[in-house]
């Protein structure tokens, strides 16, 4: 893995996103997905430019699905992971477990 195979740590969380929502995820799902099971706040903005990001790396695809009356005939993106962004986020996986592995410290609660 070479130094711009490694991902952010918000490209994580969109590409897990879009691996959670599978091929339902568009912009708004994959925000939600992210906010609520982080906490995270971001912008649509920072949700599509990660996702144009990610699909220029081949780690998703995008497809228009069909119009709706609900958003004035306009089509929505969707996304789904492609094996290489399979592969990025396990390599990512496996260097954090990696970093993670026997560090203990004491928390800020028991005084450090």
């Amino acid at each position: 893995m070479t130094k711009r195979d490694f991902l952010g740590e918000f490209e994580q969380l969109v590409l897990l996103a879009v691996a959670r929502l599978g091929e339902t995820s568009y912009g708004v799902t994959i925000l939600e997905a992210i906010r609520d099971r982080t906490g995270r706040a971001a912008s649509i903005g920072a949700i599509y430019a990660t996702l144009a990001r990610l699909e220029g790396k081949g780690y998703v695809r995008s497809w228009l699905g069909s119009t709706t009356g609900e958003r004035g005939g306009r089509a929505r993106r969707h996304f789904a992971l492609r094996p290489a962004g399979t592969r990025a986020l396990e390599a990512s996986r496996q260097a954090q477990e990696a970093m993670w592995h026997g560090l203990e410290w004491k928390s800020r609660a028991e005084g450090v």
